[in-house]
């Protein structure tokens, strides 16, 4: 299995346990507010759904929402968001301890299934993951938002616009000087990571002529916002596309105009028993989906990262701006 993908800034909260059977999974608060649905309608009325989440701020984030709007469909919800690390809250879903989780395409194929073809269209790896998690697992991933929280560079909005750049390929275009980049230590290492990406643009790393050592700068991956919105002492660095800190920061995301990058569509999983019983699920998480988009994404996560907002406040907050809650 490659490295797992490391998310930006872990959730900081109390924690209150909350032990399942044979997973130990950990709850980052068991609350959420309550509300109902405008029309007043109760759709899942008699429902006892379980909600978890990573331990990430989008991932808590994306469990407050659905543990949110579900409620106010009628459902009896557990909150269970905010599991520790990444494994205990698939295993939860795995064990039949949870029913719902938000999950990412690209962690389905390469993390879950060890995958190792690189597929750009994202509906077809929604479709290759549905269909293997469907078959293995009896879990139903749903079809997925429409963000992408995947890998990506970025620059300055000074320099993007003094070098007139908006993708990869112009960066490749660039005089060797002007190729500088800040990246992590995971992202450098990674086999689908750094030096491939290079190489797949036709800038290969440590050659004279494409992107030479000294012109790359590793570094703590929080530390890669800041300095490349500074310009110093690179003009590129690689972000994640949904962070708070790229909208914080106004950095300019350039296009993976070769689709190096595997899609992370953010995506709901339920498991198919629960969906049998209660198959208002598919509209419910559906209209939660289709608002869902890398722009608000940013916003929402620049809530909790940067301004110290509670997950459920913010979950909440939301949902009531877009009149899908009273």
């Amino acid at each position: 299995m490659k490295p797992t993908r490391v998310h930006r800034v872990t959730l900081i909260s109390a924690l209150v346990v909350a032990l399942l059977a044979g997973c130990g999974l950990v709850s980052s608060s068991g609350t959420f507010h309550e509300a109902h649905l405008p029309d007043g309608r109760q759709p899942l009325d008699g429902a006892k759904l379980v909600v978890t989440s990573k331990s990430f701020t989008e991932g808590v984030l994306l469990g407050k929402i659905t543990a949110t709007y579900l409620a106010a469909a009628g459902a009896d919800v557990k909150d269970l968001t905010g599991a520790p690390g990444s494994a205990s809250s698939r295993q939860a879903q795995l064990n039949g301890d949870a029913d719902i989780l938000w999950e990412y395409t690209g962690t389905g194929w390469v993390n879950y299934h060890n995958e190792t073809e690189t597929i750009a269209d994202p509906h077809e790896l929604w479709q290759r993951v549905h269909e293997i998690e469907k078959r293995e697992n009896n879990l139903e991933w749903l079809p997925p938002a429409n963000f992408n929280d995947t890998y990506a560079f970025a620059a300055s909005t000074p320099n993007a616009k003094r070098l007139h750049v908006k993708s990869l390929s112009e960066v490749a275009g660039m005089a060797v000087p002007d190729r500088t980049f800040c990246v992590d230590d995971e992202f450098f290492s990674r086999s689908d990571g750094f030096i491939p990406m290079l190489q797949k643009y036709g800038i290969p790393y440590n050659d004279p002529n494409g992107v030479p050592s000294g012109n790359v700068t590793r570094m703590d991956a929080g530390v890669v916002y800041t300095a490349t919105a500074k310009g110093a002492p690179c003009n590129f660095g690689m972000v994640y596309t949904t962070d708070g800190r790229v909208k914080n920061l106004n950095l300019v995301v350039l296009d993976d105009d070769k689709k190096f990058f595997l899609p992370y569509s953010g995506t709901a999983v339920v498991r198919a028993a629960v969906l049998d019983r209660h198959p208002e699920l598919r509209e419910l998480i559906g209209t939660i989906s289709k608002h869902l988009t890398d722009q608000l994404m940013q916003e929402l996560n620049g809530r909790v990262d940067i301004d110290g907002e509670d997950p459920a406040d913010v979950a909440y907050d939301w949902l009531k701006k877009e009149k899908l809650v009273a």
